[in-house]
């Protein structure tokens, strides 16, 4: 094993040894608090251009396989693990997380503290960092030459480039059998980065899922005859997206709408509101949140560093959805277009469902539209 050096911007040099590929990564350091799920994590697009530290603190002792993937490949920049498990413990493992990070390109590091880091994050907040086997000099260089998350459109490294049908379910994994009966409602979801799982709700929600890429235009969109238009998560930073929030824009009042994460920001900013970075973000599988329309309170999963002035749409919106640590804004109403969207994920792969009956509001959404 080669040792090997994760540099932050600002200076602070954590030691441990190399796993997955040679070389070295850049990207913005985070961290998330899920004590599974480190598969979905990898090839979560919405991580893209990040290094990501794992808090539990043994990763890789269910292997991989090709069922729990999120996309076809790995996004991330780099991944942080306190301890790699090297020997699989699950009869669906089809290789060891450390061949997988090998096979896709993906450089890693073990034997940090991980707990030192995640508290260096959560007190000075996310920023920039390099990982590999060079000099801490050398990588702290890259470090502080790199971009900022801020200012970063991401869409393009993670959309798709063809239209194409969705029409794999659930299955077994699904919370429940019980399928929505006829008419099918046929939606268009604009792909900011989307998780396999979030099309997998719809199709078992009753729909019909077309996936177009993030520079659709509204009339190509709209040419599709959707009945409703889905805007998905992705990664960095919903400023600098200005020709989608454009489109979304365009396509408010023609047809219901339903955001998540990224989809979310982008329906808040096309409707003149304000995005800002928070300073270590939220991602985990364990944040509560109150939706406050019901009043019932759901523990979500989330991804995602930057948030919404919910003040900037006062008059405009309903804040539907709260996080409760922090009171940021969760989720977000239109009070007379058809347009609502949460910041969650409520797709939940792997993580909590509580929040699966989004895709029956949007549904019902449809509904009530047709």
């Amino acid at each position: 094993m080669s040792e090997a050096h994760l540099v932050l911007a600002d200076g602070t040099v954590f030691r441990g040894e190399a796993i997955g590929a040679a070389g070295a990564a850049v990207g913005e350091a985070v961290f998330t608090t899920g004590m599974t799920g480190y598969q979905e994590v990898l090839t979560d697009p919405s991580y893209c251009g990040q290094i990501v530290t794992m808090t539990a603190p043994q990763i890789g002792n269910t292997g991989v396989n090709a069922e729990d993937r999120e996309a076809l490949r790995p996004f991330l920049a780099g991944f942080v693990v306190h301890e790699l498990a090297r020997r699989t413990s699950s009869w669906r493992a089809q290789k060891t997380l450390e061949a997988y990070l090998a096979e896709h390109g993906i450089v890693g590091i073990e034997g940090i503290d991980t707990r030192a880091l995640t508290r260096h994050i959560r007190d000075v907040g996310a920023q920039t960092a390099a990982l590999g086997t060079e000099p801490p000099d050398a990588l702290l260089a890259m470090a502080r030459s790199a971009p900022p998350m801020e200012g970063r459109d991401l869409t393009g490294e993670v959309s798709t480039d063809r239209v194409y049908e969705w029409t794999e379910g659930l299955g077994r994994w699904g919370t429940s059998s019980a399928r929505r009966a006829a008419p099918e409602r046929h939606v268009v979801c604009v792909d900011l980065g989307v998780k396999y799982n979030i099309l997998r709700c719809l199709v078992d929600a009753g729909c019909r899922v077309t996936v177009v890429p993030a520079r659709t235009s509204a009339d190509e969109i709209l040419a599709l005859a959707p009945d409703g238009i889905f805007l998905s998560n992705g990664p960095g930073d919903p400023e600098p997206v200005q020709d989608v929030i454009e489109t979304v824009r365009a396509l408010l009042g023609t047809k219901p709408i339903f955001g998540i994460c990224l989809g979310h920001q982008l329906l808040a900013l096309a409707l003149g509101g304000r995005s800002y970075k928070l300073k270590f973000g939220h991602r985990g599988l364990n944040h509560p949140v109150k939706d406050l329309t019901t009043g019932r309170i759901e523990i979500t999963t989330q991804n995602h560093g930057f948030a919404i002035d919910v003040a900037s749409l006062e008059g405009k919106c309903r804040l539907t959805h709260i996080h409760l640590n922090d009171d940021t804004c969760m989720g977000l109403a239109h009070r007379d277009l058809d347009a609502f969207s949460v910041q969650f994920h409520p797709e939940a792969a792997a993580g909590p469902h509580d929040s699966r009956y989004l895709f029956e509001r949007f549904v019902a959404s449809m509904d009530r539209a047709a």
